[in-house]
């Protein structure tokens, strides 16, 4: 069997609902590295907020800020920033609206306006996590990877014609991310899998969310959980089943990469 690299999106995909992986997503990725395929996590959160993640599932690589970071063997092999001038821009664009905006390094990430901290905090809270301190000069102090712009989608049109050089995909009703244009989880995975020389019919990416639609559709194989929403599992080859019920594994049993 020809190796394989196998992408796994974290919220809604490795974690159940109770923000757990299951014992046999476990049992199914120790099976894999021991056959010899690459496997590597796909997540929009940063290098801090996986952390605890990459270290329970004893992952070596992994891509973090949708993207705009690649690791193998924790060696850093991809990076994109976003655009300073940018940024700096949509900054006081956000602010002049009084939408909040956080910026995200590799293991640091703040807050650098402070208008609404319940929309910020719910928003964060949703896998989780902690909204962070406002950090009005984290811009100047940072190199950033990833932004988060809280706002709902009334606002959509009207950001996305202002900043043509970000991508902004939602993940909560009331936030987007903000990743360089043209920067993805998909287009990462395909620049690990040639520096390893794994073909790309050979890649196989698990995901549930709007950020994961287009590694789905550009995988070898691309594996829509069951708890997906009908949009994204349109993008995928394979429905599989939720992810508290299994849903890695019983793919990776239907592909034949797991017993």
């Amino acid at each position: 069997m020809e190796r394989k690299l196998i992408a796994l999106d974290i919220d809604g995909t490795l974690l159940s609902s109770q923000r757990q992986p299951l014992e046999s997503t476990m049992k199914a990725l120790k099976a894999l590295r021991e056959a010899g395929h690459l496997v590597t996590i796909a997540t929009g959160r940063s290098r801090l907020l996986a952390g605890d993640v990459i270290h329970q599932l004893g992952c070596t690589n992994y891509i973090i800020c949708n993207g705009s970071a690649g690791f193998l063997d924790h060696e850093q092999v991809y990076k994109r920033t976003l655009d300073r001038k940018a940024l700096t821009r949509m900054i006081d664009f956000a602010s002049e609206r009084k939408i909040d905006i956080m910026l995200f390094g590799l293991d640091s990430f703040g807050r650098v306006t402070n208008f609404d901290g319940a929309k910020v905090s719910d928003a964060m809270a949703s896998f989780g996590q902690q909204a962070p301190e406002y950090e009005a000069d984290y811009l100047s102090q940072h190199e950033v990877y990833q932004g988060c712009a809280f706002y709902d989608q009334s606002m959509d049109a009207e950001f996305e014609a202002a900043f043509p050089e970000f991508r902004l995909v939602r993940w909560h009703e009331n936030s987007v991310d903000i990743i360089p244009n043209h920067g993805s989880k998909a287009q990462t995975i395909l620049a690990l899998a040639k520096k390893v020389g794994i073909k790309p019919e050979n890649i196989i990416s698990f995901g549930d969310g709007n950020n994961d639609i287009e590694m789905l559709d550009l995988a070898g194989t691309g594996v829509a959980m069951g708890n997906a929403a009908s949009h994204v599992k349109e993008a995928a080859n394979i429905v599989t089943d939720t992810n508290d019920q299994d849903g890695i594994y019983k793919a990776l049993r239907q592909l034949e990469l797991v017993h």
